[in-house]
């Protein structure tokens, strides 16, 4: 299987370099033992080679708890070292793991389920409560990773069980190859529920390569969880690379330089509102006493170069989406300003109509890309043909993502033609949203749009028609849609109207809602002392 690598200085490294978690660990502990590959802000740290000691013990008591080759398997945990091992132990199984949200909560929780089509269902056992009341879909099995709400929770359903210490168990020797599944991880929608993107082994390893701001020696931030590509790729990163991955459990700005300074973090990974919050702070003349060589922004705004020179970092912009490798990318310190970057080796893409048509440097089309390698992207969405079809058509994948390009390649991102919604690094389907919204009695129709929020991310603003158009209580209003959906997911922004803008076929027409955006008419909820956090697990506070 021919492969690209497009950065030199990685070539003593990468080339015939293994590409499954069950080799790469095998591979690492024999050829760095004594590396430090992951470390925890809890304190906690593994060797190559106790990874894979510790691997080797969890992916043994998983098989003898059931779990085989090729089979999905759901994983629901806050993150920590727990479900990072979890991972690497369901794939050293050859089993394909399915991490989501600890937020989810009803019918989204149920749509998970049901889709996955999954029977066990690995889950912190302060989650499992949430399993009442549901459709669950195939699940039969619960393996649950601590005893936490055991004794008063219904579970007879389910053949539980409970996963404490590590066991012996004997595995067979799997034959695992690069185009295999290895993991399922859930993104929204965009006229309907959440789909499942199918990666395969090459998908994420082609993917770690080319995230070019680490390398080997390098130790990486990953503030994101498992359930979220980011957090995966940070995991890939340092089993690749023979780099760290430094995992916090979020990101904080109080906390973010003297997170970095005490886990020696050289590379980092940033969203837009995160360089806005750290750029915030007042200034200091220990802006530059830390050991952050390079970072990865995203998107590029006009204070990334700014956050570079006052720190003294060396910048880097990319566009990717869970389902691609990292088509485009910029830098260091690129100057076109708004760069999404410039495509990589190994990569095809065109920017199209309506119609299908290329068009013209300067106007705005669809991004569809296509790769030399066809594993180097996803092969498709869980249990879902249809929308499998739809993007993965005419041998290019459609992203669904408008742009425009510059006459020297570079490639500037203009709107999402779908209708996902990006808020806090998290992806929100906005169909997923509004049907909670309808749940609400009063409620008749709706319809959410995406709204200018900070660091180029999105706020929600819902737009409503109620019964006899008499508003709704704010605060009760949330509190309502807060037990229904993550916290992510509620909107802060409400306006009522009389009725929704609609096509001749009925449609609504959310061009025209997006255009009018915020009016005088709508409630801040935030401007109200109505704000939603989330604890360790994702539940409301």
């Amino acid at each position: 299987m021919k492969f690209w690598v497009t950065t030199p200085r990685k070539l003593d490294v990468l080339q015939d370099n293994p590409r499954t978690i069950h080799a790469l660990l095998e591979r690492n502990a024999k050829q760095w033992p004594d590396l430090i590959l992951l470390k925890f802000d809890s304190g906690e740290s593994f060797t190559s080679y106790s990874l894979l000691k510790e691997v080797q013990l969890l992916a043994g008591n998983l098989y003898s708890l059931g779990v085989r080759q090729n089979e999905y398997v759901l994983s629901w945990l806050p993150n920590g070292p727990f479900s990072v091992l979890l991972y690497l132990a369901l794939n050293y199984v050859g089993a394909i793991a399915v991490p989501f949200n600890t937020a989810y909560r009803g019918n989204l929780l149920s749509h998970v389920l049901k889709n996955s089509a999954a029977t066990k269902l690995v889950a912190d056992g302060r989650l499992i409560e949430r399993l009442q009341d549901i459709d669950t879909g195939q699940l039969s099995t619960l393996i649950i990773a601590g005893d936490e709400r055991l004794d008063d929770t219904d579970l007879e359903q389910y053949g539980a069980a409970i996963l404490r210490e590590p066991s012996s168990s004997m595995l067979p020797e799997p034959v695992i190859n690069a185009h295999d599944t290895a993991a399922v991880i859930y993104t929204s929608g965009t006229t309907g529920p959440s789909k499942g993107v199918l990666c395969s082994y090459q998908h994420l390893y082609t993917s770690t390569v080319e995230f070019r701001h680490v390398g080997p020696g390098d130790t990486n931030l990953v503030a994101l969880p498992m359930y979220h590509i980011g957090g995966i790729l940070g995991l890939w990163f340092a089993l690749v690379h023979g780099g760290c991955a430094a995992f916090v459990e979020r990101f904080s700005t109080s906390k973010f330089w003297p997170t970095v300074k005490a886990l020696e973090v050289t590379s980092v990974g940033l969203l837009g509102a995160m360089v806005q919050y750290l750029m915030a702070r007042p200034a200091s003349p220990q802006d530059k006493n830390h050991p952050v060589k390079r970072a990865v922004i995203a998107p590029f705004g006009d204070d990334a170069l700014a956050f570079g020179e006052r720190f003294g970092i060396e910048v880097h912009t990319e566009f990717n989406m869970t389902e691609l490798s990292v088509p485009l990318w910029g830098g260091p310190n690129p100057t076109a300003r708004g760069t999404c970057g410039t495509p990589r080796e190994g990569v095809e893409l065109k920017l199209v109509d309506s119609r299908g048509n290329e068009v013209a440097v300067g106007e705005v089309g669809e991004l569809l890309v296509r790769t030399e390698d066809p594993w180097s992207i996803s092969h498709g969405y869980l249990n879902n043909p249809q929308a499998s079809a739809q993007a993965l058509r005419d041998g290019w994948f459609h992203t669904g993502d408008l742009f425009t390009r510059d006459t020297e390649d570079n490639y500037y991102f203009v709107d999402r033609a779908k209708d996902a919604i990006r808020r806090r690094g998290e992806n929100i389907s906005s169909f997923e949203v509004e049907q909670e919204l309808l749940a609400h009695p009063q409620i008749t129709q709706a319809a959410v749009v995406a709204v200018a929020g900070d660091g180029g991310e999105d706020d929600i603003l819902a737009i409503l028609v109620t019964k006899q158009h008499k508003p709704i209580d704010i605060s009760a209003l949330t509190d309502f849609l807060s037990k229904r959906l993550a916290h992510f997911m509620v909107p802060r922004y409400f306006r009522f109207i009389e009725e929704l803008p609609r096509t001749p076929t009925q449609k609504v027409e959310k061009h025209i809602l997006r255009t009018t955006g915020l009016t005088e008419d709508t409630v801040d909820r935030e401007a109200l002392g109505i704000i939603l956090k989330a604890d360790k697990l994702g539940k409301r506070e």
